[in-house]
C-alpha cells in the first residue's frame, strides 16, 4: 500500500521550505523593527478555551483530540448507544487543535497579565488547524503570521500597522492596495438608512461586491428583507468614488445624524492623514464596501489586495475592543493584522519574485577523485564552512558524470575539482556551473574568491 498524508495537508520540499522561510523571515524582520516580540502557544488548547469563540460553524471545524487512557470508562451504555457524536466527543475529548492564533493570544494575555507590560505588542507565526472541506487554496493545516498590540486605544497603532503592511510588501516587491474602512462607519450607514438591526446582513452582502457585482449585492439585500427604499439609499455609498478626502466628506454628510458613524469618519481621517504624511510606497484607499467578518471588529478594518495577481486578500485585520472579555478580563482594546503566508507564497511564485539566494543549498561541491584528493578537499570544505560558506564533498569515488549530475540536481553554483595535478600544486580547479568557465585557484584563496 502506498503511503499517503491526510487530506488538506501538504509536504514541503527543500526548495519550498527555503521560499517559505524567506517569507517568514521577511515578515519577522519587519515585526521586529516595530517592536513586536515573538510568543508561541501550544498546538493544542483546552476545548473549553476554544469552544463557542468562533460561532456554531467554527465549533464544527475544531479538530478535537481524544483523551488518552480508558476514555470510555466514564460513559453509560445509554450515552454510547445514543450515537450522538457531538455529545460523546464532549465527554472524551478535553483538548483540541488551535483554530487560529487570536483566541490563544487572548488566553495568553489573561493568564500572564501580571508579567506583561501594557501596551503589549506580540507576534506569532505558527500553524493552525481547521476541519474544513479541502479545496484549491484552502487547507486543513496552514500557517498564520499575526501581529497584535493590546492595552491601548491609540490610533497611532493603526498607522503603524499600515506602515508594517507597506514595508512587508515593498520588501517582497509586490504592488498592493491597502484598503481601510471602519466598523463604526458601517454601523452609521445601517442607522442612516433606517436599518440598524440589519447591519450584519448589509455588511455581509456589501463585502461580496467584488465576487457577485452590484446587482448580486442588491438581490441579496432584498432577500434579507431590506425595503427597496433602503437599498436605493445605499447605492451612492456603494458606488462612491474619488479621493480618500472626497469620500470622507460625502460620507460625513450622509452620516450627519449618527454619532457612531461620525466617530468612525473622524478615526479614518486621522489614520489616513497620519499614514499618508509618512510616505507609503503602496496605495492606501478608503473602501466603504470593505466589511470583513464583522462579529469581532469594532473600529478600523484593513484588507490588502495584490494588484498584479488574481487572488483573494493576502493580509487583513482590524481593531477590536474586547478580545480578553471572553476570559473574564473585559475592556482590553487591541488592534492587529494577519499575513496570509500561503497566499503570499502563491503571489511570489506567480510573479517570480524570489531572490536567487532564497533557494539555499550548497554553494560549492567538491568532487571525490581519490583518497588523498578527498582528504585534502575535506580540509578545504571545513575551512569554507567555518567561513560561513555552505560546502560539501561527494561521498564516493563515483564516475565524474554521476557526481556532476548530483551538482546539477542541487543547483550548486560551483564545483571544485582536486585531482592529482591540483593536489601537487595545492590548487583547486573551480568550475562556475552557470557560465561553464573554469579557473585554477590557490587553495588558500578559495573562500575569498567564492565570497
Amino acid at each position: 500500500m502506498k503511503p499517503s498524508i491526510p487530506k488538506g495537508t501538504r509536504d514541503f520540499s527543500p526548495l519550498e521550505m527555503s521560499r517559505r522561510n524567506y517569507i517568514f523571515d521577511t515578515i519577522r524582520s519587519v515585526f521586529g523593527l516595530f517592536g513586536y516580540r515573538q510568543i508561541e502557544t501550544p498546538s493544542m488548547e483546552n476545548l473549553s478555551t476554544l469552544m463557542g469563540k468562533y460561532g456554531e460553524e467554527g465549533d464544527k471545524l475544531l479538530f478535537k483530540i481524544q483523551n488518552s487512557g480508558d476514555y470510555m470508562s466514564g460513559l453509560t451504555d445509554e450515552e454510547l448507544l445514543s450515537r450522538n457524536s457531538l455529545k460523546l466527543a464532549s465527554k472524551f475529548c478535553e483538548k483540541g487543535l488551535r483554530y487560529d492564533l487570536t483566541v490563544p493570544f487572548a488566553r495568553f494575555v489573561v493568564m500572564h497579565r501580571e508579567e506583561l507590560q501594557f501596551p503589549f505588542k506580540r507576534f506569532q507565526i505558527q500553524p493552525v488547524w481547521r476541519a474544513d472541506r479541502p479545496q484549491k487554496g484552502r487547507y486543513r493545516e496552514f500557517y498564520q503570521c499575526d501581529a497584535d498590540v493590546v492595552g491601548s486605544d491609540s490610533l497611532l497603532y493603526e498607522i503603524e500597522l499600515i506602515q508594517m503592511i507597506d514595508m512587508v510588501f515593498s520588501k517582497f516587491g509586490v504592488r498592493v492596495a491597502i484598503k481601510l474602512n471602519n466598523r463604526k462607519i458601517l454601523a452609521g450607514i445601517a442607522e442612516a438608512i433606517g436599518q440598524a438591526d440589519k447591519m450584519v446582513d448589509i455588511t455581509v452582502a456589501i463585502d461580496k461586491l467584488d465576487k457577485i457585482g452590484l446587482d448580486g449585492v442588491n438581490a441579496e439585500l432584498a432577500e434579507k428583507g431590506l425595503p427597496q427604499e433602503a437599498i436605493d439609499k445605499l447605492q451612492p455609498i456603494i458606488k462612491l468614488e474619488g479621493s480618500n478626502a472626497q469620500k470622507l466628506d460625502v460620507i460625513a454628510g450622509v452620516l450627519e445624524g449618527s454619532e457612531t458613524g461620525l466617530k468612525g469618519v473622524g478615526e479614518c481621517r486621522f489614520i489616513l492623514d497620519g499614514a499618508e504624511k509618512l510616505g507609503l510606497k503602496n496605495e492606501l484607499e478608503l473602501d466603504l464596501t470593505l466589511a470583513r467578518g464583522l462579529n469581532y471588529y469594532t473600529g478600523a478594518i484593513f484588507e490588502v489586495k495584490a494588484l498584479d495577481v488574481e487572488i483573494g486578500s493576502i493580509s487583513g485585520g482590524g481593531r477590536y475592543d474586547n478580545l480578553t472579555g471572553i476570559f473574564g478580563m473585559p475592556g482590553v482594546s487591541g488592534v492587529g493584522i494577519s499575513f496570509g503566508a500561503d497566499r503570499i507564497y502563491d503571489v511570489l511564485n506567480q510573479l517570480d519574485l524570489y531572490p536567487k539566494e532564497t533557494a539555499g543549498g550548497v554553494k560549492v561541491l567538491f568532487l571525490n577523485l581519490g583518497q588523498e584528493e578527498s582528504a585534502f578537499s575535506m580540509k578545504l570544505v571545513t575551512g569554507l564552512r567555518r567561513a560561513g560558506i555552505a560546502a560539501e564533498l561527494y561521498p564516493d569515488e563515483a564516475k565524474m558524470k554521476k557526481q556532476m549530475s548530483y551538482a546539477n540536481a542541487g543547483n550548486v553554483p560551483y564545483v571544485a575539482i582536486v585531482g592529482s595535478d591540483e593536489l601537487a600544486q595545492e590548487k583547486v580547479t573551480l568550475k562556475n556551473m552557470e557560465s561553464g568557465n573554469q579557473e585554477l585557484i590557490d587553495a588558500v584563496n578559495l573562500k575569498d574568491y567564492i565570497k
